[in-house]
């Protein structure tokens, strides 16, 4: 099947990619930051972890808005690459070099979509484009 029948819909899914982007960070702010839900996970976290909490929540809502988005998504995925460096990879102690055994996948993940929105920019339905900045 071709699926270039959707490529007049490219603008558009790559505001609602960072929108999802946004909101699926944003709640991992809120889990850290507002304990909310709920999760064992979050209970008692070190302040680094707060420290990225408050980057997640923050710059999270900016991806939803869509405001600043290059240099939002541009420290989302540094942050995303720490995270994997200093949280996943040494997980047992030594290092850990599967995704799938130490817990990384979601972190890379959002490294490079990050990344590829700090390089695409916000799309049509966001505050940067109707400020002409996207």
């Amino acid at each position: 099947m071709d699926f270039r029948f959707l490529a007049p819909y490219q603008p558009q899914l790559l505001s609602v990619l960072r929108i999802i982007t946004g909101l699926l960070l944003f709640q991992y702010g809120v889990a850290k930051i507002f304990k909310f839900p709920v999760l064992p996970y979050f209970a008692n976290i070190p302040p680094l972890i707060v420290a990225a909490g408050t980057i997640e929540l923050i710059l999270g809502a900016l991806l939803i808005v869509g405001l600043f988005t290059r240099l939002t998504a541009f420290i989302l995925s540094g942050q995303m690459a720490f995270a994997y460096f200093l949280g996943h990879m040494f997980k047992s102690g030594a290092p850990v070099w599967h995704p799938l055994n130490n817990g990384g996948t979601a972190a890379i993940l959002f490294c490079f979509v990050c990344l590829y929105l700090a390089s695409a920019g916000a799309g049509p339905w966001s505050v940067d484009a109707s400020r002409g900045k996207a």
